[in-house]
């Protein structure tokens, strides 16, 4: 059964999860959960908020199913899902609290000082990313990110193309801009 599951369309496991099949609903979660829950990480900054907003989604499938209309694929409607959320709580959230520094680095490549310079460079990123306007900030996380297509991210946003690209061009000149006058005050080093 798990090879069907595999090869079932999204919309089929739908299906089947709303008839009661388990197995099927875990294969949504199993294809959709990783996107959802890196989307509302960058979008709020938060671990714990990126959790929660992650089982919500999908949560919220399971309890109002009729929500999804199939216009846009499941993985589109569960990351506009996940904006949605993700915006309610980003004025609470993603100005209080810098994303961690993911520190798994064992390798054997790089010098410590190394090391410790591109995590301060990519705590900077992410510091300056966070301070995006949330409309900003959710397009060049899907873009950049995600790498998503400008139409799926404007299904997602619920915004046309030409917006779309309009907020990413804002967004990547104010991040280019922010890390630019950085750089100049000597915070932020490249190379």
């Amino acid at each position: 059964m798990g090879a069907d599951l595999a090869a079932a369309s999204d919309e089929g496991l739908l299906k089947a999860t709303l008839r009661g099949d388990e197995e099927a609903f875990v294969e949504i979660y199993r294809r959709h959960r990783d996107r959802v829950y890196r989307f509302a990480y960058r979008m709020t900054g938060s671990p714990d908020a990126a959790r929660d907003i992650t089982h919500n989604c999908f949560a919220s499938l399971l309890e109002t199913p009729a929500r999804y209309d199939g216009r846009a694929s499941l993985g589109t409607y569960l990351c506009a899902a996940a904006r949605h959320q993700s915006l309610r709580l980003a004025s609470r959230i993603w100005r209080e609290r810098p994303m961690p520094v993911a520190a798994d680095r064992a390798d054997g490549g790089p010098s410590p000082l190394d090391l410790l310079l591109e995590g301060e460079r990519a705590r900077i990123v992410r510091e300056e990313l966070q301070a995006l306007a949330p409309l900003h900030r959710e397009v060049l996380i899907l873009v950049e990110y995600e790498e998503l297509d400008l139409a799926t991210v404007a299904e997602i946003v619920g915004a046309e193309v030409g917006t779309v690209k309009v907020r990413l061009h804002r967004a990547r000149r104010k991040l280019r801009d922010s890390l630019q006058s950085l750089r100049c005050r000597g915070a932020l080093t490249i190379g």
